[in-house]
C-alpha cells in the first residue's frame, strides 16, 4: 500500500516537531488545512466543552490528511483554553497577547490537548489530556518584562504564553503533564502508535 511505512504529522507547530523528533520518530508534515472555528462553533453550539472540542479539531486534523496521503499513519492535534466558560485563542498581536495575560492573571484556566491517528480517512484512536495552571497576580512591570523577553513568540500559543520561556514567571501553581501543557499528550500518543504501528518503534528492515 501506498505510503504504508509513512507517518505524518497534521502540524506545523514547532514544538510537536520537536516532541515527535525527541521522542526518536521519522515523519513528514502535512499542515492540515480546516476552519478551526467554524468546527469550533459548531461544537459549541452543540454543548461541546473545551476538551471535547480539542479532540474534534485533532481528528478532523488528522482524517483531512489521512485522505489525501492513503496509507499513511496521520497524526492530528489540536489545543484549547478554557476559562471559566469560555474559550480563548491565540493572540493575533503583543497587544491582545497583553490582555489575555491580564485577564488571566491570579486566576485558573485549563489546558485541554487532543490527539488523533488516522488512515485513509478514517480515525483509528484519539483522545485528550488536560493541564490546569493558576497564574500569579502578577504587577504591569512584570508582564511588559516578560513580553519583552519573549516577544512574538507567545503568538504561537492558545494562552499566549510559553512555560519553557520567561513566562513561566506569571505563574503560581501548575497541575497536569508537562507534554499536555505544550500541546501534545505525548505518553497516550506514543502508546497508540505502539498499538497501531508497532514497526515504526523497530528498527532495521521493517518489509
Amino acid at each position: 500500500m501506498e505510503n504504508e511505512d509513512m507517518l505524518i504529522l497534521a502540524s506545523q507547530s514547532e514544538t510537536r516537531k520537536t516532541l515527535l523528533a525527541g521522542a526518536g520518530l521519522s515523519f513528514a508534515v502535512r499542515p492540515a488545512t480546516i476552519d478551526e472555528r467554524a468546527v469550533e462553533s459548531a461544537a459549541v453550539a452543540g454543548g461541546a466543552d473545551g476538551r471535547a472540542v480539542a479532540i474534534l479539531l485533532a481528528e478532523t486534523k488528522a482524517r483531512v490528511v489521512a485522505s489525501a496521503e492513503p496509507g499513511a499513519l496521520v497524526i492530528g492535534a489540536d489545543q484549547t483554553l478554557s476559562f471559566g466558560n469560555e474559550l480563548l485563542h491565540k493572540p493575533p498581536d503583543l497587544g491582545d497577547a497583553r490582555q489575555q495575560l491580564q485577564r488571566l492573571r491570579g486566576k485558573t484556566h485549563r489546558l485541554h490537548a487532543g490527539v488523533a491517528l488516522a488512515r485513509d480517512g478514517e480515525l483509528m484512536w484519539s483522545g485528550a489530556e488536560t493541564a490546569e495552571l493558576t497564574m500569579r497576580a502578577f504587577s504591569t512591570a512584570e508582564l511588559d518584562e516578560v513580553l519583552m523577553l519573549e516577544g512574538d513568540r507567545v503568538l504561537s500559543s492558545v494562552g499566549a504564553y510559553r512555560l519553557e520561556g520567561s513566562s513561566i514567571r506569571l505563574f503560581e501553581s501548575i497541575k497536569g503533564d508537562y507534554f499536555t501543557i505544550l500541546g501534545l499528550p505525548l505518553l497516550p500518543l506514543l502508546a497508540a502508535l505502539r498499538l497501531h504501528a508497532p514497526t515504526l518503534f523497530v528498527s532495521g528492515d521493517r518489509r
